[in-house]
């Protein structure tokens, strides 16, 4: 089966297209061995079938990102059996940097010119023939959030696979880099020929101080006759230029990109104002931007939760009818009364209890498609750099965090486009604080049952606390554990777009299928678990506090006593919500289950908690130690079991703190 591999630009459209190319047929993993998301698809063209990769987005091929190395590696190793370059044609100098690396690189290259339709509006003309003749690979015109160029494209696409591409142009580097890299490639053939990149490319890797190669090629026997090579050349190259050869190298593509551009790009020689700039003034404003930003997360949460909890309750009350009619089922067919409890109050009251909020989920990931699509998100990132600037954060940790509203695993991930240790060590240790989807079941089921009225406003409210909480932790970091300076942040602003129905909704099913798988594995094994020790040992009152659970539980529940809900059932949500968020609610939803037969979770509920103590437990599960797909994220990326116990430690510190002050200030000023 041929591969097909997507290449480009962030905000290229770059996902928009492989959407439109593999469509359902699609699956989310990581690499091997690292943490970067890894995209494959499925795609039917001219009755063959083909696998499409969507590599990480990148401005380069550099080794500054492991999304860079990911990209890179992948070309070079795997050698797809084409690799199409998504270019954004409204921004095409930029775009065509990336286009000049994949060059050196691929034999195979089709540059795939998105976004025309913008071009056009914004009056840039660009020759495709006179491009295509100019960098040797097929270009083909496309707009693939309305699907057009996307037959072409495929067509250009498995005609280079057929007989591949032997007319590309390359970047002439000039006499005296040309010669050098000639002599170093020489020098890596003759003493490095099992290296696994090609050698020509690996002496300009090695010419732009390339750190990732060159610890590769010092690994290696006779590393040192080259390295004397390189050496000579990087003093030839200064002394003939008087630039250092990666000054030289990025010199020269961009030289070669300006030649191509003036060629074949006719732009408007006047600046008019666009859209998207008028919006900008406004949402982008120094004075306006962050209550706009406020004000679009309120009205989200708001949305999500009036329009989510009607269909939350019709699901609550037909996942209790099923409850009801597989009991008198079990019931009927002669079923023992342990494996009855065990399906009725275990897996259906457990994991039901979680997936009765899965339609509130799918309306929360509908609206932040929607953001993410139109380009409003891009925008709050750059609303926050000066507020996050004051507190020594860089820009781009904002981003991580709008990331991990999502899901804190991916937002920890996100941070390895951090250049610095100092800003992606702080990034990482408080995007826990982020409310998640995971945690929002935990919300639902207090705000059903103590403020029904209220809704939008308490999710709201929680997504503030958290990021101010996270926001004073890495203030408190940058002067303490991580001194130094902060790079600045430097963010494209994409033009702000009609969302694409289709993205949105591929978004929503994609967080709504993970939320689902959750709930059938860890949320299932959880709960059977947790069962098992409620009902043991036998002679003990079920789901009571003797049975072990209750038991273990109880040994657990003093420490919460102080914020309000010391009872053993809370103990033991919390403890499970460390292998996953959601389990907190499935385990309140299995042992209220047990004792209050019938009983919804929020009657049972209401008659556990207070809405003061339903505020401090809230705000206990936002805080408090991550979930284990978080803790192991954080492992992965810190490389560190010393940074992953700490968070752990000073999360579960922080949300013990701020919960026993919410419950004892709430209780000295007559709440209850």
């Amino acid at each position: 089966m041929s591969t097909i591999a997507l290449v480009g630009n962030p905000n290229c459209g770059k996902t928009s297209l492989f959407n439109q190319l593999t469509g359902s047929r699609q699956h989310v993993g990581n690499w091997p061995g690292v943490t970067v998301e890894k995209k494959e698809g499925k795609l039917q063209f001219e009755g063959k079938e083909y696998t499409v990769v969507d590599l990480p987005g990148t401005y380069s091929l550099g080794a500054y990102s492991e999304d860079e190395v990911v990209a890179r590696d992948y070309i070079i190793k795997d050698k797809p059996d084409v690799v199409i370059n998504v270019v954004d044609s409204t921004n095409i100098e930029r775009n065509l940097y990336l286009t000049t690396q994949l060059l050196e690189m691929s034999n195979n290259v089709v540059v795939a010119l998105n976004m025309m339709d913008e071009a056009e509006a914004q009056n840039i003309k660009i020759t495709i023939d006179g491009l295509a003749k100019e960098l040797g690979v097929p270009v083909v015109y496309t707009v693939a959030t309305k699907k057009k160029g996307i037959k072409e494209l495929l067509q250009s696409a498995t005609e280079v696979i057929r007989n591949k591409n032997a007319g590309k142009k390359q970047v002439s580097y000039g006499k005296e880099l040309e010669s050098e890299i000639e002599n170093l490639k020489a020098s890596i053939e003759e003493c490095a020929s099992d290296l696994e990149y090609p050698a020509r490319w690996t002496a300009i890797k090695l010419l732009e101080n390339d750190e990732y190669i060159l610890d590769i090629v010092k690994n290696k026997e006779k590393s040192s006759t080259i390295l004397k090579r390189l050496r000579d050349s990087i003093n030839n190259v200064a002394d003939a230029t008087g630039f250092e050869p990666e000054i030289s190298i990025v010199d020269k593509r961009y030289e070669f990109i300006g030649e191509v551009v003036s060629k074949n790009v006719e732009k408007r020689t006047n600046y008019v104002e666009t859209t998207s700039d008028k919006i900008d003034k406004v949402v982008t404003n120094k004075w306006l931007g962050l209550p706009i930003f406020a004000l679009v997360m309120y009205l989200l949460y708001q949305a999500t939760f009036v329009i989510g909890q009607f269909f939350a309750d019709t699901a609550e009350e037909g996942m209790g009818i099923f409850g009801e009619k597989v009991g008198e089922l079990l019931t009927n067919s002669g079923a023992s009364e342990m494996l009855t409890g065990f399906i009725c109050d275990g897996i259906i009251a457990g994991v039901g209890a979680v997936v009765v909020f899965l339609p509130i989920i799918m309306v929360m990931y509908i609206f932040i498609g929607i953001l993410e699509d139109s380009g409003y998100m891009a925008r709050a990132a750059y609303v926050m750099d000066r507020f996050m600037r004051a507190l020594g954060l860089h820009g781009k940790t904002f981003v991580s965090m709008i990331v991990g509203s999502g899901c804190n695993v991916p937002g920890i991930m996100a941070t390895r486009t951090l250049e610095s240790r100092k800003d992606r060590m702080i990034a990482i240790l408080i995007n826990p604080f982020i409310s998640c989807g995971a945690r929002m079941p935990i919300y639902l089921v207090f705000i059903s049952a103590f403020f029904p009225s209220k809704g939008g406003i308490i999710l709201f409210s929680l997504y503030v606390i958290g990021i101010i909480v996270a926001l004073i932790c890495g203030k408190i970091f940058s002067k303490t554990l991580f001194k130094g300076e902060t790079s600045y942040f430097v963010m494209e602003l994409p033009p702000y777009r009609v969302p694409s129905f289709k993205g949105v909704m591929m978004l929503m099913w994609e967080k709504a299928g993970a939320f689902l798988k959750r709930a059938g594995t860890i949320i299932f094994a959880v709960v059977s678990i947790l069962w098992v020790l409620s009902v043991f040992p036998l002679g003990v009152e079920q789901y009571s506090d003797q049975s072990i659970l209750g038991r273990i539980g109880s040994v657990i529940a003093p420490i919460f006593k102080p914020a309000g809900f010391g009872t053993w059932q809370a103990a033991v949500g919390l403890v499970t919500g460390i292998a996953a968020k959601e389990a907190v609610v499935a385990t309140m939803g299995m042992v209220y289950a047990g004792v209050e037969e019938g009983a919804a979770l929020t009657a049972a509920i209401q008659g556990a908690f207070t809405p003061l103590t339903a505020i401090a437990f809230m705000v206990m599960s936002l805080l408090y130690t991550p979930c284990g797909a978080a803790l192991g994220a954080i492992k992965k990326e810190t490389n560190s079991t010393k940074w992953t116990v700490f968070a752990a430690a000073y999360t579960f510190a922080i949300g013990y703190i701020a919960a026993v002050l919410i419950f004892q200030i709430g209780r000295a000023l007559g709440y209850n």
